[in-house]
């Protein structure tokens, strides 16, 4: 985890899922300065890291459409901490085989259903930004960025179509 702060002491993470092998161009624009990048599967393609990568680090799990050896090398699940909050990241939240809270987790991240969402459970923040690039349920093409400071977490859903990002 870079360890990168802004003038307040803030952390900032993009949270995407569910590219399916499109970054579209506003996901540039809502990612802007970051401190690094959760990726909960469905990448679809290796060029969508390459293109992550360019904005700020990235963490990526597999999800259940990304095959081949490029895919293999990703983790189901992965977990990565933030001004002291461990975050889980798996791409089908059903799958998880763990209590997030007993385990320790603050903040769970998946993807999966193209929906955004996010609620807390038992002192923890279930987070899903929905889909970049092949939203359903309604929803436009969303991400999240998840903001840090002295232990408090803030999720905010960037609307990427909405927000005339794209």
């Amino acid at each position: 985890m870079p360890s990168d702060q802004d003038a307040n002491g803030l952390r900032r993470i993009g949270v995407i899922s569910d590219t399916h092998g499109l970054v579209l161009p506003g996901v540039t624009t809502a990612f802007a300065d970051l401190d690094l990048i959760l990726h909960a599967g469905d990448l679809d393609t290796p060029e969508v890291l390459r293109q992550l990568e360019r904005l700020a680090p990235v963490v990526a799990v597999r999800g259940n459409m990304d095959r081949g050896p490029w895919a293999e090398r990703l983790p189901v699940a992965e977990t990565v901490e933030c001004e002291g909050v461990a975050i889980y990241v798996r791409h089908i939240l059903n799958d998880m085989d763990l209590d997030p809270s007993a385990a320790g987790f603050g903040v769970v991240v998946s993807g999966h259903t193209h929906r955004p969402e996010q609620r807390r459970r038992g002192g923890v923040l279930f987070l899903n930004p929905g889909s970049a690039s092949m939203p359903r349920g309604g929803t436009q093409p969303s991400v999240a960025v998840l903001t840090f400071s002295r232990q408090r977490i803030e999720a905010r859903f960037v609307d990427l179509e909405s927000s005339g990002y794209i």
